[in-house]
């Protein structure tokens, strides 16, 4: 029950009736009192203090679309991203330490062949040449694709004769071998061959994602489609105190585990809540995944992949309704967010489930008539500002320059009345936050570029940037009575900043640091002095 009081140069409540302070007290994980010092020194006397000096405090910031298992996995395997060529790919794999092999295989992530020149996925030969018994499988950095070597397709039983499977692509060359690239479903064939982490693993991974997400200033994670395992590994955590941040779980909706989940229904812990499922309407947009009304202008007669059927996406939506779940549906192409917006809507109506405020996850390519029912529904919009600064070089190439009057349109959606929640689909994208609310203020990369913002007009002001990783992300979990906000009665989440992310220069973000990071009144994070 011991009492602390934090001293700053400013605070961001983010409460309407008092929205800036300057010292707030916390008590048994909970806001005591907010206001000026001597005001919450009054409110809870003889309580320690901590003065973090010239530091901006704001409410606690959640990543509001992630992935912890794959976090962990990334920091511990190979990693390949802004890997230049297939020759450094081939490089880093062969330093790659023991954490990178589960079983026999190697597994590293990351590669984009839009880094390389030419931009064309690779081929198998050169893993081949390297590593002609050790199977290797590569996610691509939007975890959409997997480059695999030889030895992966012969223990996989893919040969020239294998058909695609439904949603998913097996690229071929000339001769119709195949090329070592898998789109989408694909990937499953060759995952179903590889040998399960250990739970030792599985722990490793998942403690080294969380302690990366507490050092970059999150409080809580929404984990877009966890499997069944790391969330039992959680709900362990949890039961014995010793879960750091607050996880709000998203059921896998697209393999068998969902049968599990349906059975035990939602679920609620102190730091773990399970009451989201998650499915895949489509890919992705690097890997021409991406499911489009119109052929890709750079690929003629290339749509994308639906990655399951229209009929059984709705039938497992309804399901999960029907059991008190919150629905949340990946879309990233324009055909993809018709179709996602059409079934949410249709079975909510059938279900009488409108109140489970269900989502668009990425809600990426939308034409513009999607945009006005999305945010008419009050549908969540989760986006993530990074996506964007990181598509932008080669984004209107994949889309052509109309379409994208409708893609990465924050602004768009927000006053079109959807619920913003912004995240970072780390680890597709480094799960700093204060990259997150750079780009959505900016929409530039860290270097500055392009000069005023990639069309700027759907660009996020800085009250509305925090707003998207602290609010929406409370709203989007059925959080908002307790989290969101820094005022009495509210849960002692906070993080100290080395800038003022709302008034300060968005350029500052891009050096910026995190001072502390406090979860239910505990410092999880504290920078080093």
């Amino acid at each position: 029950m011991a009492t602390t009081v934090y001293l700053a140069e400013r605070i961001w409540t983010l409460d309407a009736e008092h929205p800036r302070a300057r010292s707030l007290a916390v008590r048994d994980g909970r806001v005591l009192a907010v206001g000026s010092p001597d005001d919450v020194r009054a409110a809870a006397p003889g309580a320690r203090e901590v003065d973090l000096g010239d530091a901006t405090v704001v409410p606690g910031l959640v990543d509001a679309h992630a992935h912890i298992h794959g976090l962990g996995r990334s920091l511990t395997t190979v990693r390949l991203e802004k890997a230049p060529s297939v020759d450094e790919v081939v490089r880093r794999l062969a330093q790659a330490p023991a954490s990178s092999f589960q079983g026999d295989w190697l597994l590293g992530r990351g590669w984009d062949q839009n880094e390389w020149p030419g931009g064309a996925f690779p081929g198998r030969e050169a893993l081949d040449a390297r590593f002609p018994s050790t199977p290797v499988f590569l996610t691509r950095v939007d975890h959409h694709a997997a480059w695999v070597n030889g030895e992966a397709l012969r223990r996989a039983g893919i040969t020239r004769d294998t058909q695609d499977p439904e949603g998913g692509r097996i690229l071929r060359d000339a001769r119709g071998e195949p090329t070592g690239v898998l789109v989408d479903n694909a990937m499953d064939v060759v995952a179903a061959a590889m040998p399960p982490p250990t739970k030792d693993q599985l722990e490793t991974r998942l403690r080294a994602a969380l302690e990366r997400c507490a050092r970059v200033g999150l409080t809580g994670i929404h984990d877009a489609g966890m499997d069944l395992e790391a969330f039992r590994v959680l709900q362990q955590w949890d039961a014995q105190g010793t879960l750091p941040l607050r996880v709000y779980a998203m059921a896998a909706g697209q393999g068998d585990e969902r049968h599990a989940y349906l059975e035990q229904g939602p679920w609620q812990g102190r730091m773990l809540t399970m009451r989201a499922v998650k499915f895949l309407a489509d890919g992705a947009l690097g890997s021409r995944g991406a499911a489009l009304h119109e052929d890709y202008s750079d690929e003629p007669g290339q749509r994308g992949l639906l990655l399951m059927s229209p009929e059984e996406l709705e039938a497992r939506t309804r399901a999960f309704m029907a059991r008190g779940f919150q629905v949340c549906i990946h879309a990233i192409g324009d055909r993809a967010n018709t179709l996602v917006v059409d079934v949410l809507l249709r079975a909510s109506e059938m279900t009488g489930t409108q109140a489970l405020r269900h989502r668009v996850e990425h809600a990426q390519i939308l034409r513009r008539e999607d945009i006005t029912r999305l945010g008419a529904a009050k549908l969540v919009a989760s986006v993530q500002p990074t996506h964007a600064t990181s598509d932008m070089p080669w984004a209107e190439t994949r889309l052509g320059h109309e379409r994208l009057r409708g893609a990465y349109a924050w602004r768009s959606l927000k006053d079109a009345g959807a619920n913003l929640a912004l995240g970072s689909d780390f680890p597709i994208e480094n799960p700093d936050v204060l990259a997150g609310l750079y780009a959505a203020r900016t929409r530039q990369d860290a270097t500055g570029r392009p000069e005023g913002g990639w069309r700027s007009e759907e660009a996020l002001t800085g009250h509305e940037a925090l707003e998207g990783f602290t609010l929406g992300p409370a709203w989007a979990s059925f959080e908002e009575a307790r989290r969101g906000r820094l005022a009495p009665g509210q849960d002692a989440d906070f993080v100290a900043l080395s800038v003022d992310p709302v008034e300060g220069a968005a350029r500052g973000l891009v050096d910026a640091r995190v001072l502390a990071t406090v979860v239910a009144g505990v410092e999880v994070f504290r920078e080093s002095p």
